[in-house]
């Protein structure tokens, strides 16, 4: 016999041994159907325990059913009018109430489950977007410490964000001007607040508009600062570029303007008296006026180059015929000077897709500096190089001049930029070498390049890609 058997058996012996001293008592108190009444219910008692014990294992099924929560359906009968019946009956509604709410229950866990996910997947896309945007995000709570930054913000402060563990921004921000604005942001409850901080980031200055704005709760208390970074480094930089560009250009064109007008107001005034007189006022404002054509001719075309408005023309052509024909036409300039110019033999395969007048362009642009800043009897030597492996050809222009001191070296190919250790050696406008610059990189794909030292000369070269035929004929 098992024990919960045993259990139910002694419950059943003590039910009745209650009953039978029960019995004894009313025989020796009342009367004999006092007697009688005692011993019916004694009958009873015994019976439901037979019966409850007939059950046993069927209770202990609801029991565990329950402490489960599952649903169990009532299926079992009883005696009639018994009082087992009536447990079972009232046990029954009440399983039937307890499977109700499991089944609610139920549903209301699966919906939870749902909105759970939903929000996971929403936590995601918000943590894709942030990371996604080049502005650098944090996020501080009540006592500044990140509890948000996305992975522009970690490369900008070099940190490694922990929602588990999170940081304060002293131990992650080195910008104590930042550490501040945020600070001062929450004590101040600012809705919105904008200031432009530099930082070093490899040893170069970078500026940021950075935006902080305060979150409150319906109290008004703030719970988070969040600050927003926007890099607007090359922006000042463009801005700078306009305004540098804007200078040179008013000064640029204010030096030919005033000289005509200053000659132009001497002949007004009659103070050329002769016809050699007028003639050398007018030559120096005929040279002005030119002056000032080729440099409105050379912004507007390299304002052309850089909108990508210019009108391009390629054709294949030989390259040494082009230099060729460039040569000829700087000859007599160099001749004044008693230049020698070296120039370059013809090759065979040396076809490459260009305009023709913006090569030529800058050829004798090359040529005329080389010119310019070449002592009297110097030497001149123009040198195409041909590179079958590379699919190139190299073009340069070596001169015996002043040469270019080495800080300037890196900036001759800037707008408007003139070596000041050559001033006197020539005029310009700045413009021709940048000219070249857009020519050969912006419209051919080629590069340019220099070489120079002081007082030895220069040499200045550009790259171009040979056409595809050129590059089919020599493999």
């Amino acid at each position: 016999m098992k024990t919960e058997q045993k259990i139910w058996v002694a419950l059943a012996t003590i039910g009745c041994v209650g009953a039978l001293v029960a019995m004894i008592a009313a025989v020796s108190m009342s009367k004999g159907i006092v007697i009688a009444a005692m011993g019916i219910v004694c009958a009873s008692i015994i019976g439901n325990f037979v019966i409850l014990f007939k059950h046993a294992g069927r209770l202990k099924k609801i029991v565990h059913a329950l402490s489960v929560g599952s649903q169990v359906k009532m299926t079992a009968t009883y005696p009639p009018g018994s009082l087992l019946k009536e447990i079972g009956t009232a046990t029954e509604r009440f399983m039937d109430e307890t499977n109700a709410k499991v089944k609610a229950l139920q549903n209301e866990n699966s919906d939870i489950g749902l909105q759970l996910q939903l929000l996971h997947r929403r936590k995601n896309s918000v943590e894709a977007i942030l990371n996604s945007i080049r502005d650098a995000v944090i996020v501080t709570d009540d006592r500044d410490r990140i509890i948000l930054a996305n992975a522009a913000a970690e490369t900008l402060f070099e940190f490694e964000f922990d929602p588990l563990e999170p940081l304060t921004l002293e131990e992650s921000i080195s910008s104590s001007e930042l550490v501040a604005a945020i600070s001062k942001c929450r004590t101040s409850r600012t809705a919105h607040v904008r200031h432009e901080l530099t930082f070093e980031k490899g040893q170069q200055p970078v500026s940021y508009d950075t935006v902080l704005s305060c979150v409150e709760d319906d109290k008004g208390h703030v719970l988070q600062v969040v600050a927003v970074l926007h890099d607007i480094t090359r922006e000042k930089e463009i801005a700078q570029m306009k305004n540098d560009f804007v200078s040179h250009v008013s000064h640029e064109l204010k030096t030919p303007l005033a000289s005509i007008n200053a000659y132009a107001e001497m002949l007004v005034d009659g103070e050329a008296e002769d016809a050699e007189t007028i003639g050398q006022f007018c030559g120096v404002i005929q040279s002005q006026a030119q002056r000032l054509s080729r440099l409105i001719e050379d912004i507007l075309n390299i304002s052309r180059i850089e909108s990508g408005l210019v009108k391009v023309s390629k054709q294949t052509h030989s390259l040494a015929l082009v230099i060729r024909d460039s040569v000829e036409m700087i000859t007599s300039y160099a001749q004044e000077k008693n230049i020698t110019v070296h120039s370059p033999a013809p090759i065979l395969y040396d076809q490459v897709t260009i305009d023709r007048d913006m090569i030529s362009e800058v050829v004798i642009n090359l040529l005329s500096n080389a010119v310019k800043y070449t002592p009297a009897n110097g030497e001149i030597t123009v040198r195409t190089d041909l590179n079958e492996i590379e699919g190139q050809v190299t073009v340069t222009i070596t001169d015996t001049g002043v040469g270019i001191p080495a800080e300037d070296v890196d900036h001759v190919f800037d707008k408007f930029y003139r070596v000041k250790a050559n001033n006197k050696c020539a005029k310009g406008t700045g413009l021709g070498l940048n000219l070249v610059k857009q020519i050969v990189e912006t419209v051919h794909g080629g590069s340019v390049f220099v070489t120079s030292a002081t007082g030895e000369g220069s040499t200045f070269g550009f790259v171009l890609p040979l056409s595809k035929e050129t590059v089919a004929q020599t493999v």
